[in-house]
């Protein structure tokens, strides 16, 4: 699941209408459901906010945020894509 998807799912679960969200983030409404549907990528310094309305696990969404993140960079480069993933868990875990 990625980013968008997990954000949408607790919402829904949360039954937090899209314009609560977007007000929070101080953004409008149509910029939030873009978001959702994956054709605006959310900014690092929204996911506490949207953790904390929420009530998610702020880690869990960093980590989607960021793989959203890695693969978007990384769509292009299939080919080497994974040996670039080795190189970069290497150098995280030294």
């Amino acid at each position: 699941m990625i980013f968008n998807e997990r954000i949408k799912q607790l919402r829904e679960n949360r039954q937090i209408p899209q314009r609560k969200l977007a007000a929070a983030l101080d953004i409008d409404t149509s910029s939030y459901c873009k978001i959702e549907r994956g054709e605006r990528r959310a900014r690092k310094e929204y996911i506490p906010i949207i953790a904390e309305l929420l009530k998610a696990d702020i880690d869990e969404l960093l980590s989607l945020w960021l793989a959203e993140q890695v693969t978007s960079v990384l769509a292009d480069e299939q080919r080497i894509a994974n040996k670039a993933l080795e190189i970069a868990k290497i150098e995280i875990n030294k």
